[in-house]
């Protein structure tokens, strides 16, 4: 795997690899040499689509030399029971998703509960995750005109991308169900139901 270290500041790193899978591969061995004591000491690690940022490093130099050397190997299943999502497919934008995919409305969602997916990283607001394991295929644009308000729930897809909006707020991503489960709560630990590496399927429900 190819990968560059920018230094960010004193004290951390930006790792830039050239793909989503990459950076999820990244970022698992990453984890995985910190919980074998295999790392230096590091304050946050935090995937995004392309990167990893190590922050809190007393030595980002020296990391970033060790890493030139890294095998790091093709990114495995995740462990662990997935966390299931009850959906109704009801969205908005679910018969422009049909028309793109050349289905109809109802094996949208046969199809789309079918899948397994995997949080990539997350973002945007708290608790929203980006989850990989749509085919390309059934990759969709963005909407040329976002909404200015996207209700909390909402199960929608952009490019490779599946994710439920955790709360109320704008967005572009063409909508296609609904959902209950609560993606953010302070009173809950950890608060967040998704993080990165977490397995995810869909339930289709009335």
């Amino acid at each position: 795997m190819e990968l560059r270290a920018l230094p960010v500041g004193r004290h951390a790193l930006l790792i830039e690899v050239a793909t989503g899978e990459d950076a999820q591969a990244f970022h698992a061995e990453v984890l995985r040499r910190r919980d074998a004591g295999a790392l230096p000491p590091v304050r946050e690690i935090v995937p995004a689509a392309r990167t990893v940022l190590l922050d809190g490093l007393a030595d980002p130099r020296a990391l970033a030399a060790d890493m030139a050397g890294w095998s790091v190997p093709p990114l495995a299943t995740a462990e662990g029971e997935p966390v299931v999502v009850p959906v109704r497919y009801d969205g908005a934008d679910l018969a422009e998703v049909a028309e793109l995919w050349g289905v109809t409305e109802d094996e949208v969602a046969r199809v789309h509960s079918g899948l397994e997916f995997r949080v990539a990283f997350c973002g945007f607001a708290p608790g929203f995750g980006y989850l990989t394991g749509l085919p390309q295929r059934l990759w969709v644009p963005r909407r040329a005109t976002p909404r200015t308000a996207v209700p909390a729930g909402a199960v929608a897809l952009a490019g490779p991308y599946t994710g439920f909006y955790p709360r109320s707020s704008p967005g572009g991503w063409q909508l296609i169900g609904r959902t209950d489960a609560v993606l953010w709560d302070t009173g809950r630990t950890p608060a967040a139901l998704l993080s990165p590496g977490t397995r995810v399927r869909f339930e289709v429900v009335a």
